[in-house]
């Protein structure tokens, strides 16, 4: 059964931990000063104020503010502060019946890929792909489309419907068809460093979400062909393409398209796939629910959520 989180509202303290990479006090004063002006109290996890080279200090630092943060029951919400790396350090040394028993709002994304696949397949626990702290809400990319889609999001005590890119940016449709099932996955790379690991995610018969920054067009082929040996493509009812940022090659001549190795590699299988939702790391970014069953219109580039995510 399903762990879900009470929804947010203004009031509520909201933790935040640093479970990948590291930021600067004046960036995270600045993001700090953004949740109080919603209307949220906040706490800050010791890792936020650590930097190890690029980890927000050593491990088991990060690892018992994800404990604590979960444990505390004057906090009601949970936002990592940026993703980076490292939360993958910490997947086989998590205390999964802490998280499972303290269901809350958790939010992140890229780095932060790694702890939604195992809250959700180790806690049962549904999860956020959305905004942080230092990396988002102090951005141009913390607009109003993003900010209301955000709080919407982990407010909402109704299955949020359609979840619509905005009106000048249209998805793109790569195999026809309707497909039904709980959505999963996040960050391609992170996806992938999962393959052969306790925590490898579970496509069967889920709606596959990827998106990814900074890789480029071979690397993305060899991910997603990795997914595909894997059988994690096949066994997905249907595939989400959010956006994909800078990857283009220098020299194109000698590179694929990144639209002719979804060709060689998705279209093949025949499943419902679209491209183009606005998740990841663009500046327009949704906020999605990950365990909650979902609906996507391949042919009518539309994606639902059906189920609620909260309780």
């Amino acid at each position: 059964m399903k762990s879900k989180p009470k929804p947010l509202k203004p009031g509520d303290t909201i933790g935040i931990i640093a479970p990948g990479g590291p930021s600067t006090r004046d960036e995270l004063e600045r993001g700090v000063q953004v949740l109080q002006n919603m209307g949220f109290h906040v706490t800050l996890g010791e890792s936020v104020f650590h930097k190890r080279g690029y980890l927000a200090g050593e491990d088991h630092i990060r690892l018992k503010d994800i404990h604590q943060m979960f444990q505390n029951k004057g906090v009601q919400g949970i936002i990592c502060m940026r993703g980076g790396d490292g939360s993958g350090r910490l997947l086989d040394r998590i205390d999964y019946d802490v998280i499972a028993k303290n269901p809350k709002v958790f939010v992140g994304y890229s780095d932060i890929t790694a702890l939604h696949i195992a809250f959700l397949q180790e806690a049962k626990l549904v999860t956020f792909h959305g905004p942080m702290v230092t990396s988002d809400m102090i951005t141009e990319g913390f607009n109003e489309y993003t900010r209301e889609a955000f709080l919407k999001a982990i407010s909402w005590e109704k299955p949020l419907g359609k979840l619509k890119n905005p009106e000048e940016d249209t998805m793109k449709t790569i195999v026809e068809g309707r497909a039904y099932g709980e959505i999963v996955g996040g960050n391609l790379a992170l996806v992938t460093s999962t393959m052969g690991t306790p925590f490898e995610l579970d496509t069967r018969g889920k709606l596959l979400f990827l998106e990814d920054i900074h890789e480029g067009v071979y690397r993305i082929d060899r991910m997603l062909n990795q997914l595909r040996l894997a059988g994690k493509l096949q066994e997905a009812a249907g595939i989400i393409l959010g956006e994909f940022l800078d990857y283009e090659p220098e020299n194109p001549e000698d590179s694929l398209t990144l639209e002719e190795v979804i060709s060689d590699l998705v279209v093949p299988l025949n499943k419902p796939a679209i491209m183009g939702w606005k998740c990841g790391h663009g500046n327009y970014k949704l906020t999605i629910p990950l365990g909650v069953k979902g609906e996507l219109n391949a042919t009518d580039r539309q994606i639902s959520i059906v189920e609620t995510a909260t309780q």
